[in-house]
């Protein structure tokens, strides 16, 4: 796509608008001489009492303008006063020229609910929200309602945090087999599996080092996550070991969640959830992102519906408290008919969490290479109305949306959101979305996100990240957790959270 911008504007963002209506568009010096590319040419003028852009935007032979005037306000920044006029004319000029209207407006962050968040603090109503979102960010009224929902049941959880809170994540980035639409770190060949041993020896001294750290600066732990990839490609004795080695230095019984990402059905057996039950996991993941066989090989998935039956009555005959289940709107050869089914049968099971993702194409996926530029979307199909189905049914069985995510080039620029019984919300996933305390991580591809939560003064989150090697082979050659150790502390020294 050919991108001509003329003022301060920032690039990425006005990038992210246009990938809401050409999913799957490159930008670049070889994407601008292409015939067929798409044009926007965006300019920003700096006015007395404001900004104004003014857009032109061209393709197939049709062509649509936008100006847009956007105030100076003492409460908003200049940059946010440019996104705010910015995003109006493109969405605007965009819209007229496809004839299509994105149900999120110009909002293309990762957390559609901040911005509901942030005007819920100035105390503005619920209702003022929602009329405020439509109005000035262009979010279709259902979507408005949604983000304030979800926000205010965010609000709700979080509390009254506290500095020295934190989360640790364990990273099991191995997988039995690939889904096509992957884009995770994740290992699957015998030859990477065999390091398995070799790496949870190395994870387990990550872990513990980490951990030490945690209890000499005083902080408290409140969730535990492993995640992968697939734990539970872990036989039951591995899992043990990570598992005991973790119980050693938690203490378990006083955290508020303990997740094992369990996932694939194939992979899930009643000894192993045994063993997470022995050692205190509170919350597994039974995953079959669809209940129609043939979905589920389009996506090259390698187990079947009987397998997720199996699986999930293993973890309910296992006693731990919380099961979540994934599924995915908008998978190659769903339909509104057959996801529909799945969500009424999996509603049936009455699982603590249901986590409704929308299919997204990553540029590592394979399913990418297999199909090519078709698997992109900017109307998703039947995509709408199955997300629009699963918060209806979630609402009327008794669920709440607890926590929402967005990502680039999902089908339909639809979001991911998770629901709960009362009582059982995700607390990880909201703790480490918003941004609300450090989650140390370990493990290969393993992020450690140090934060500084700074809503009381009206400051935004002070965070910096530390970063493990991407591969499981260079993790093993990795000895920087002394250094990440040393790190860790040197934040909460210059951050004086030590002295709180």
């Amino acid at each position: 796509m050919k991108l001509i911008l003329d003022g301060k504007i920032n690039p990425y963002y006005v990038q992210t608008l246009c990938m809401i209506f050409f999913p799957g568009e490159k930008f670049g010096a070889g994407e601008e001489t292409r015939e067929d590319a798409p044009v926007l040419k965006l300019s920003l003028r700096e006015e007395v009492e404001g900004l104004s852009a003014s857009v032109f935007a061209a393709f197939d032979g049709k062509a649509a303008t936008a100006e847009r005037f956007q105030p100076y306000s003492p409460d908003v920044d200049r940059a946010k006063t440019a996104k705010l006029a910015c995003g109006s004319a493109v969405i605007s000029a965009l819209g007229e020229l496809l004839g299509y209207r994105p149900s999120w407006g110009m909002l293309t962050g990762v957390r559609p609910s901040k911005v509901a968040t942030e005007l819920l603090q100035t105390g503005m109503s619920k209702t003022r929200v929602k009329k405020t979102l439509n109005a000035d960010y262009f979010v279709i009224p259902k979507k408005a309602a949604l983000a304030t929902d979800v926000a205010l049941n965010e609000q709700r959880i979080i509390g009254d945090p506290q500095k020295k809170d934190c989360s640790l994540y364990v990273s099991i980035p191995f997988c039995p087999s690939r889904c096509s639409y992957c884009s995770f770190v994740s290992y699957t060949s015998g030859k990477l599996l065999a390091l398995i041993p070799e790496y949870l020896e190395h994870l387990v001294k990550d872990i513990r080092m980490t951990v030490r750290k945690i209890r000499e600066l005083g902080l408290s732990i409140k969730t535990v996550y492993i995640g992968g990839g697939t734990p539970t490609i872990l036989s039951a004795d591995q899992l043990r070991f990570l598992l005991s080695a973790i119980a050693e230095l938690v203490d378990v019984s006083s955290l508020e969640e303990y997740t094992l990402e369990s996932g694939r059905p194939d992979t899930i057996t009643a000894e192993k959830f045994a063993v997470a039950k022995e050692y205190g996991v509170t919350r597994v993941c039974v995953n079959p992102q669809s209940l129609c066989d043939e979905v589920l090989c389009n996506i090259g998935r390698s187990h079947t519906v009987e397998d997720f039956y199996r699986a999930f009555d293993i973890a309910r005959e296992s006693g731990i408290s919380c099961i979540n289940t994934d599924l995915i709107v908008g998978l190659p050869g769903d339909s509104f008919k057959t996801f529909s089914g799945t969500f009424d049968r999996i509603l049936g099971l009455h699982p603590e969490n249901i986590t409704v993702h929308t299919f997204c194409i990553k540029k590592a996926s394979d399913i990418l290479r297999q199909t090519g530029v078709q698997v992109y979307s900017m109307r998703g199909g039947d995509a709408g109305k199955c997300v629009d189905y699963t918060q209806l049914k979630s609402q009327q069985d008794g669920y709440i949306p607890y926590y929402m995510y967005r990502q680039k080039n999902t089908v339909g620029n639809l979001e991911n959101v998770g629901f709960a019984l009362d009582g059982y919300e995700g607390r990880y996933n909201i703790y480490m979305m918003e941004e609300v305390h450090s989650i140390f991580a370990a493990g290969a591809g393993a992020v450690s996100k140090m934060v500084n939560y700074r809503p009381d003064d009206g400051g935004k989150p002070v965070i910096e990240r530390l970063f493990y090697p991407k591969y499981p082979y260079e993790y093993l050659r990795d000895e920087s957790t002394e250094e990440k150790c040393a790190a860790i502390e040197d934040f909460y020294r210059r951050q004086g959270i030590l002295d709180t």
